[in-house]
């Protein structure tokens, strides 16, 4: 007991009054990161290791494992329990929404839980550090102190995919009536659909990078025998813009019924410049609202100085002057 207490006497003396309290957490943060990659190992199934070892034959594996390159995601397999969903459903939302960001590796729901759950330890160890170094006494400024920059941490790599994929749907919405319009001057051509997506998407991979890789993603799956109405809706999923919705049902209904493709074409891009130009003047339209608050903040008072500063300069001469007569 009296040794308990000579610890707690010197952590008190150490750290403050809340020393007791951070040597529990760090003990505790201790065991956490000790114990957790052992929960989390997951094992190999005996049996997927027979059914690789009968559909690669013999000793293929060892000439894979043999020639095959390590790669940082190799290392996450092993956690793929703790930093995937196991809801096939919450999976399927996280990996499309990182589709529509543009990140399309297979193990990219891997990595950015990994990155939030790695951002967000860093962080927590990082304002702890931080706040033991600044000498703070006071629990409350503890945990605000380590609770902030943890949840920072954890929301960042959300808040950047967020990002990625307002700008990726901008981009792709903004290429799309140029594209339109080279595909209808390509069909009225003689080309087929097929060979006027893949010209159309070696035009705009200058200007419209996104927009020009799902094409070519359209043409690969295409020439691969891909039912073209399952292409055009996995289009429609992986662009996420409203527009392009709309442009696969018209492409899947003019396949279906039979009608001119060109005359689809013809009438959609007519839609989509007139579409364009309304965004256009709707943007126009709200700027002056949104500089009413900057012209107020930065033209009422230089105006005001102008206008009344010499007359309150004058008064406070005055009232100074009749002061100093008396």
């Amino acid at each position: 007991m009296n040794l308990l207490q000579q610890i707690e006497a010197l952590l008190v003396a150490r750290l403050g009054p809340a020393g007791p309290l951070l040597a529990v957490g760090f003990l505790g943060l201790a065991m956490i990161l000790l114990t957790l990659p052992v929960l989390l190992r997951r094992k190999s199934d005996p049996l997927d290791r027979l059914k690789a070892q009968n559909a690669r034959g013999g000793d293929a594996p060892k000439i894979v494992d043999r020639l095959r390159t390590p790669s940082a995601a190799d290392k996450l397999e092993r956690y793929a329990t703790f930093l995937e969903p196991q809801n096939a459903e919450e999976y399927s939302a996280a990996r499309l929404r990182l589709m529509q960001a543009g990140y399309r590796t297979r193990n990219a729901v891997r990595i950015y839980h990994f990155s939030q759950f790695a951002l967000g330890v860093g962080a927590l160890i990082g304002g702890l550090v931080f706040a033991l170094s600044q000498g703070s006494s006071d629990p409350q400024d503890m945990i605000i102190a380590t609770i902030g920059p943890a949840a920072i941490g954890y929301m960042a790599p959300k808040y950047w995919v967020t990002r990625r994929r307002e700008a990726r749907r901008q981009n792709i919405t903004d290429g799309f009536p140029d594209s339109l319009d080279m595909m209808l001057v390509c069909v009225e051509a003689g080309q087929s659909l097929d060979q006027s997506i893949i010209r159309v998407s070696h035009e705009l991979r200058s200007g419209y990078p996104d927009l020009a890789f799902e094409y070519s993603q359209v043409a690969h799956e295409m020439k691969a025998g891909k039912d073209k109405t399952l292409v055009l809706r996995d289009l429609s999923e992986r662009c996420g813009v409203t527009d392009i919705s709309s442009f696969v049902t018209v492409l899947v209904q003019s396949q279906q019924f039979g009608t001119s493709i060109a005359e689809a074409l013809r009438v959609f891009s007519a839609e989509m410049r007139d579409k364009r130009v309304m965004r256009a003047e709707e943007k126009a339209n709200t700027l002056p609202t949104k500089m009413t608050l900057a012209t107020m903040m930065l033209t009422v008072p230089p105006l005001l100085i102008i206008l009344i500063g010499p007359s309150l300069y004058d008064i406070y001469m005055t009232l100074g002057g009749g002061a100093a007569g008396n």
